[in-house]
């Protein structure tokens, strides 16, 4: 009668289906049946965290599973395991029961409480909404009206309105994709999503080079950006008064704007950056609405056209527009970071991350429109197709710098400057987790401070190298939209087929099958067209000698 007693089960409450998982991972149950598999620790950090007042979603990584035990005595950090601690630790416990018995057969990498994305799940609506609102606006905003002058007032509006709102329903998907009721998971990181939905060699072949490059590229182009608008900030404040030889070079306001994004990169995780996006956030929306304010409320330049600018043949006008839309198609990004964002937060079977990750976003893109929309019709309205290639920002110092208060012209090289430091610490937050996973999976333990600074300190300096000698970059616009259009509005579509498999011919696999398709062919044709111009007006490709 005892022996029937020690070997009945009791079902979780609310759920009996469930398996209790005190009984499969305690290296103490005495029931000879149950696996026992030593406990799973985590940093000490982890058990007091406030993201585990509610058991969230197991963190498991697809790539990321392994079978081997690994020793019950040690645990990350060298926190010593106090007796009466719980056995199963609350940031694993998984979802559902095909989860619970996979547990039976596998075990989970520790490896996600090292690691800057996933290291802490402290994230909230508000945080989620600085993180998007920061990623999702930026400098490439201030060339929208560039795009006008190709595409003219008709047609830039609606490509303008087409593409917000296809990479807004992308966005829904890559929100609802992040984690699986039914299994479990949460894919913490774009590549792990795609490599699941479109299988490792795809991935490998056609979305790691995009994303490394949103990731690399933007810290780059940060640099460029801001070290250029420091060196107009220090011209903006002194006026003449000040201009000497010994004055800074270019290359030297690069180094001053790398020192400043190195030191502030030391910030562990992705939540610890939540104030620095914040503040990212706040000066983007600022320096938009200065410029187009200060545009709008300055007046049409004289003799200003809104003519779109013809090209001599018919194939050259098709690849101006065509570059013309790669140009809009780039001043949408920050996909590659929704799922990153998305992991920073707790989540549970009756609270998924999705409801406050869905919450933020919404907010981020209302204030995203409220900028970009006015910025390039008032743009265009008053610079037609007088507007420089470098776009808004350039047109406001170039013709009405001289009848504009040094204040604001100030203010708003600060802001362009802030938003380029706080931008720099998002996107290298990618970069900053792979390189420090492959010291966390080598060690097999947390990542050492003096490593974790030094190769951040070594990413920032090999992007300033870069910075220095292709300072262009900035000036291929059309191009790099055409290279990173498919990881914003085609792979998502990708994957929601088939990771949710909707019934065939119906609304949703038709919408998403056509939204894929075109979007990879228009992503070709948006990098022929970008080598085309590129190639045919010239690029400036002053190698170690920034402007």
């Amino acid at each position: 009668m005892a022996a029937d007693n020690q070997n009945h089960h009791h079902p979780s409450h609310g759920d009996n289906n469930y398996t209790d998982l005190s009984q499969v991972l305690a290296p103490g149950s005495s029931n000879p049946a149950t696996p026992r598999l030593p406990p799973i620790s985590a940093p000490p950090s982890q058990f007091h965290s406030p993201s585990l007042s509610r058991s969230p979603l197991l963190v498991l990584s697809p790539d990321r599973v392994v079978t081997a035990p690994v020793s019950a005595t040690r645990t990350p950090r060298g926190g010593a395991r106090t007796p009466g601690r719980l056995r199963t630790p609350r940031f694993i416990t998984p979802l559902g029961s095909p989860l619970r018995k996979a547990l039976h057969m596998t075990r989970l990498d520790p490896n996600d409480a090292w690691l800057p994305i996933t290291e802490s799940r402290n994230g909230n609506a508000a945080y989620a909404a600085f993180h998007t609102l920061c990623s999702g606006i930026g400098i490439q905003a201030l060339v929208l009206p560039v795009a006008f002058t190709a595409l003219g007032w008709a047609w830039g509006i609606i490509c303008l309105t087409l593409a917000f709102t296809w990479q807004l329903y992308t966005l829904y998907i890559l929100v609802q994709l992040h984690e699986s009721v039914d299994t479990g998971v949460r894919y913490s990181r774009y590549l792990q999503l795609a490599t699941a939905a479109l299988g490792e060699r795809f991935t490998k072949l056609l979305a790691t080079f995009p994303i490394l490059y949103l990731s690399a590229g933007t810290s780059m182009a940060s640099i460029v950006i801001g070290g250029s608008t420091l060196k107009l900030l220090f011209q903006t404040i002194c006026g003449g008064a000040c201009s000497s030889a010994h004055d800074p070079t270019t290359v030297e306001w690069y180094l001053i704007f790398t020192f400043a994004a190195v030191l502030l990169a030391q910030l562990p995780n992705l939540n610890s950056i939540a104030g620095v996006s914040l503040v990212g956030a706040v000066t983007a929306v600022g320096y938009c609405t200065n410029i187009w304010a200060v545009s709008v409320a300055e007046g049409r330049m004289p003799g200003v056209s809104y003519d779109p600018v013809r090209a001599g043949s018919d194939l050259e006008r098709l690849l101006s527009v065509l570059n013309a839309v790669g140009i809009v198609a780039f001043a949408f990004r920050g996909h590659n970071l929704v799922l990153e964002i998305q992991a920073t937060m707790p989540s549970s079977e009756k609270h998924p991350s999705t409801v406050p990750m869905w919450k933020g976003v919404k907010f981020a893109y209302a204030l995203i429109a409220m900028c970009i929309f006015p910025l390039a019709i008032g743009g265009y309205w008053a610079y037609g197709q007088l507007i420089p290639q470098g776009g808004m920002l350039p047109a406001l110092f170039a013709y009405h710098g001289q009848d504009t208060s040094r204040f604001i012209l100030g203010l708003t090289s600060f802001f362009v400057v802030v938003n380029a430091v706080s931008s720099f610490q998002l996107y290298a937050m990618p970069t900053f987790d792979q390189m420090e996973s492959m010291v966390v999976t080598r060690l097999k333990g947390p990542c050492p401070w003096w490593i974790r600074a030094s190769l951040r300190v070594g990413f920032g300096f090999a992007c300033f190298f870069v910075a220095v000698a292709m300072p262009f970059l900035g000036s291929m616009a059309g191009l790099i939209g055409g290279i990173a259009l498919p990881v914003t509005l085609a792979y998502p579509c990708f994957m929601w087929l088939n990771v949710k498999k909707p019934t065939k011919y119906s609304k949703m696999w038709i919408l998403n099958w056509v939204l894929g398709v075109f979007g990879l062919a228009l992503s070709g044709a948006l990098i022929a067209a970008g080598v085309y111009v590129v190639i045919d007006t010239g690029v400036k490709a002053s190698f170690f000698k920034p402007i």
